[in-house]
């Protein structure tokens, strides 16, 4: 069987630095979680500490759950992260009519930008899954 290698153990470890707002548990699809520490900065700094340790199998499951192709899970998500509110990361998904749209409102004024953290490892998942 195929090894999948989908995300990247070093940008989980640089994004777990800010990971008390759960920045590493969306990049690993763990939404809910992400959203709790987002909450309460890391389960009030205790989460953060112990996900210093489970980064490695956060990134396992990672691979193990979504597909490799031709985008990037990485670079999805640097761009979401720094440029999301210009939908610049949209635009990279080929998704160009929703990437103007982020463009002008400002990443739908904030709505959009929360709604690509909680979905943007499905959104490339599909894209690579599909067939061309």
């Amino acid at each position: 069987m195929e090894h999948n290698n989908t995300h990247s153990v070093t940008i989980g470890y640089v994004v777990w630095i800010f990971g008390f707002f759960g920045a590493h548990r969306f990049y690993y699809g763990k939404q809910i979680t992400g959203t709790i520490w987002f909450l309460t900065l890391g389960l009030l700094g205790i989460g953060w500490i112990i996900d210093l340790f489970l980064i490695p199998s956060m990134d396992a499951a990672a691979d193990r759950r979504y597909a490799s192709g031709q985008l990037s899970y990485t670079v999805a998500w640097v761009l979401l992260t720094f440029l999301g509110i210009l939908g610049i990361h949209r635009f990279y998904m080929g998704k160009y009519i929703t990437g103007a749209l982020w463009l002008v409102t400002g990443g739908l004024v904030g709505i959009g930008l929360l709604y690509d953290m909680w979905t943007l490892n499905e959104q490339v998942d599909a894209l690579n899954r599909e067939v061309t």
